[in-house]
């Protein structure tokens, strides 16, 4: 499995820097916006939709997110409230999901999830973007870092676990491992890198990584338990040793769309 996933990561990580860095606008929307396709579609599965309802979840997504993104050209401030909502749910019901231990399985509750889970994330995949592909880099990093970190060190020191009846594998040896994984990352773009243009002081900046990395956390273990909800390992089979594309998202769809609120919340700071 290890193999698999160093093998598939060998592949998709240059075509993911390629298109990050050279695609024009137009062209990064229309190809986040297929990826987003392709996990609405797992969305359905894991959430247990009718067959119908699976085929009919990704055009459904599909058309919704061209609208909204038609309302946000017109005025760019309503962003603002796709990313609330996003904020709301990973702020306040994803950890009720989690602490209780929440079985939902009703599809129009479920429809809504999903979109309050994914349409945000596409849009801030574009706005950050906008913003500049390295910044928008800079944050994803933080998420593959703690993953990675987490992974390695859990592997080695786990003995607390996390959330053993949502992921086993995790601990909170992982989580330490993390979060000093996080530090050690926004340390270093301190000193490397224009921070400053941000308009946000390193501590706040080393804090604000290790608030997207526990959020991260959340995003991952959501998607573990609405997967164990469902009898399922994996989302989908798409990327090989990986899974699906909600695997390999699912910590992002609640880091990045928190990243581009706090990014637009600075702009208000005096």
């Amino acid at each position: 499995m290890l193999k698999a996933r160093i093998l598939t990561a060998i592949v998709l990580i240059p075509l993911f820097l390629g298109a990050l860095f050279t695609l024009s606008d137009e062209m990064w929307t229309g190809l986040t916006l297929a990826v987003t396709m392709v996990a609405c579609w797992e969305w359905g599965k894991l959430a247990g939709f009718p067959k119908a309802l699976v085929h009919a979840y990704s055009p459904m997504t599909f058309i919704l997110s061209l609208f909204f993104l038609w309302l946000i050209h017109m005025d760019a401030a309503r962003i603002l409230y796709f990313y609330g909502a996003s904020a709301f749910f990973w702020l306040m019901l994803a950890p009720s999901w989690l602490a209780f231990g929440w079985h939902v399985r009703n599809p129009v509750i479920m429809v809504l999830v999903g979109w309050v889970i994914l349409i945000p994330t596409w849009l801030a995949l574009i706005d950050l973007r906008l913003h500049g592909a390295g910044l928008l880099l800079g944050i994803m990093a933080v998420v593959w870092i703690a993953d990675t970190a987490a992974y390695f060190t859990g592997r080695t020191y786990g003995a607390h676990k996390l959330a053993p009846m949502i992921s086993p594998g995790k601990s909170w040896e992982g989580v330490a491992g993390a979060g000093a994984a996080v530090a050690i990352y926004a340390g270093i773009l301190i000193f490397l890198a224009d921070t400053a243009s941000l308009g946000i002081a390193p501590f706040w900046l080393i804090l604000s990584a290790l608030v997207l990395m526990g959020f991260s956390i959340i995003g991952d273990l959501f998607e573990s338990a609405v997967k164990r909800n469902a009898g399922l390992k994996d989302s989908g089979n798409i990327l090989p040793g990986h899974g699906g594309i909600l695997d390999r998202i699912d910590s992002l769809t609640a880091a990045l769309p928190l990243a581009a609120l706090g990014l637009m919340l600075i702009q208000f700071i005096p």
